[in-house]
């Protein structure tokens, strides 16, 4: 980086926050608890995991006596999709990692788990280290989205690991990721081979998390990132007042940053996908929701609004999920004749001819648009790409046309234009707030406490961060903790379990409380940017969800 900004400056000279036992540095004792279990299917989990299931959670205590230990020689790989504060993590895992020994070394995997495979790597200096300090992005040492779970993959990597001298890996990635940190682990621990592994918890869709693990790193950024653009929408549809607005958010797999984006920004609709997998409801169930809205709002005058839509709503919704498993058997078996077909529409005709009756009538219901996208739209697997259909596009047609029968039938008055909108990429590489700034340091630090101690197996654990940092602690939750069986690719195999947004937690609760009210006024919420000086009530902020878990 030859040329930086004046905030990446100033934001330079940031010195995150530890938590007290770490402010003496990583070479620490850790107290232990009690043997521990798996989350779910315990006995397939510690059959499985031999060598490291049942391991205590660790707890680091401040020892201001402790000596110089051990020179390590510790490999990082960033694994997975882009989150704020990863370069952090790296930061504060080299601070922690010099402070038990100077003479201590880290190596940065580039591109991924597959720079471990390959051998591509670069040793990183405190010079390296200092130019990336609080800055958002992976771009110190790059990410990729290889999967390390073949012995093959393991041998590789151990075969590295001894040409480098490499004794430890720290593994930076969500919940397929951390379970690969296991899998390596217990194969290591199982042949003898003298190699550590440790995960840190990533993801900005916040479903990697649990009663240890507050929050995954990044979602406190991105869902800043997200709740200013939204508030931003919010302020120019309530100034224009003739459009509303559908904005798809991050969350394939789970709702919480939608949830959050809601309760910071109090927008007029807001889906969560799992209430609409709880309730069983059909995608004309939720059309006639939002349709309700807007006619509510029409006869007060309003003609604008903003809705809400997480990514993954698609796969939520019963009928939707069973037409794409249906679609994806269709099109696998008719592949031949299919792919003979070049016109659009004798596809969608050949298609709509070849489906049960349930589905065939979903499929009529969609717009073309969407049609033509869950027929075309196929990943190398010859599957519907889910997270690339424009859910929030498809929402909007659809309430438009309801919109149209119901003044037809003079129910409705008002005036109906839409915009859509899709946030993803916005948030995944923005400047760390601070409290993805603090937390993603001490979860290095903390890493390469649990090194120092020799343990393996291991996710970093920053724990009570709503209060000041003088009043966190850290230390270790071991893997198998979280882990439970899963159907993949037609096998059980082992995967921490996501944690999805809870229909009687607090967020989710207080977003019901609220949301009538929010869908008939204009109640709107201008979060503006994320502020990185300045009071705490500005600056430190933790986001509702995390404020609402844990008081």
């Amino acid at each position: 980086m030859t040329q930086i900004s004046a905030l990446q400056q100033a934001r330079a000279a940031y010195r995150p926050k530890l938590p007290p036992a770490l402010n003496q540095g990583a070479n620490i004792i850790a107290a232990a608890g009690a043997a521990t279990t798996s989350a779910a299917d315990c006995e397939k989990i510690a059959g499985l995991f031999k060598n490291t299931y049942g391991s205590p959670i660790l707890t680091f205590e401040k020892n201001a006596a402790a000596a110089a230990g051990k020179a390590l020689t510790v490999g990082v790989i960033l694994s997975g999709g882009q989150a704020p504060g990863g370069h952090n993590v790296i930061a504060g895992l080299f601070d922690g990692l010099k402070s038990i020994n100077s003479a201590s070394k880290l190596y940065g995997f580039l591109r991924g788990p597959d720079g471990l495979i390959k051998s591509q790597y670069l040793e990183l200096t405190a010079a390296i280290i200092d130019a990336y300090r609080n800055t958002g992005g992976f771009d110190m040492i790059g990410s990729g989205r290889t999967k390390l779970e073949t012995p093959e993959q393991f041998e590789l990597g151990r075969k590295h690991c001894a040409a480098l001298g490499i004794d430890s890996l720290v593994i930076i990635g969500g919940d397929d990721s951390n379970t690969n940190a296991c899998l390596l682990a217990e194969y290591y621990k199982s042949s003898g081979i003298p190699i550590k592994v440790v995960g840190c918890p990533k993801t900005i869709d916040g479903d990697l998390k649990n009663d240890q693990i507050e929050a995954s790193f990044g979602f406190d950024t991105a869902c800043r990132v997200y709740s200013e653009l939204i508030g931003n929408i919010e302020r120019d549809a309530n100034s224009a007042k003739k459009y509303w607005h559908f904005i798809k958010l991050m969350g394939r797999s789970a709702s919480h940053i939608a949830l959050e984006c809601a309760l910071q920004t109090q927008p007029n609709i807001a889906i969560i996908s799992e209430e609409v997998a709880e309730r069983k409801m059909t995608l004309g169930e939720i059309v006639e929701d939002i349709a309700r809205a807007v006619v509510k709002r029409a006869a007060a005058g309003n003609n604008f609004g903003v809705a809400l839509i997480p990514e993954g709503l698609i796969e939520f919704i019963p009928e939707m999920k069973s037409l794409i498993a249906e679609l994806n058997d269709l099109i696998a078996a008719e592949a031949a004749a299919f792919g003979q077909l070049s016109d659009p529409d004798e596809k969608l005709q050949f298609i709509n001819s070849h489906l049960g009756r349930d589905s065939s009538f979903t499929f009529s219901s969609l717009p073309r648009s969407i049609q033509l996208q869950l027929c075309l739209d196929r990943d190398p697997h010859g599957n519907v790409q889910v997270s690339q259909i424009e859910t929030e596009k498809m929402l909007a047609e659809m309430v438009a046309f309801r919109l149209k029968e119901l003044k037809a039938e003079g129910l409705y008055q008002g005036k109906f234009s839409s915009q859509t909108h899709f946030f993803g990429y916005e948030g995944r590489c923005a400047a760390p707030s601070n409290y993805d700034a603090d937390y993603c340091y001490s979860l290095g630090y903390t890493a390469a406490a649990l090194l120092g101690n020799g343990k393996t197996g291991y996710m970093a654990s920053v724990r009570n961060t709503t209060q000041p940092a003088s009043e966190w602690t850290c230390g270790g939750i071991p893997i198998t903790m979280m882990l439970n069986m899963e159907r993949r690719h037609g096998a059980d195999k082992p995967v921490i379990q996501k944690a999805l947004v809870k229909l009687d937690g607090a967020p989710f609760l207080r977003f019901v409380s609220r949301r009538e009210h929010w869908a008939a006024a204009t109640d709107y919420v201008y979060p503006g940017p994320i502020q990185y000086f300045g009071p705490d009530e500005v600056c430190n902020q933790v986001t509702k969800t995390l404020e609402l878990e844990r008081n």
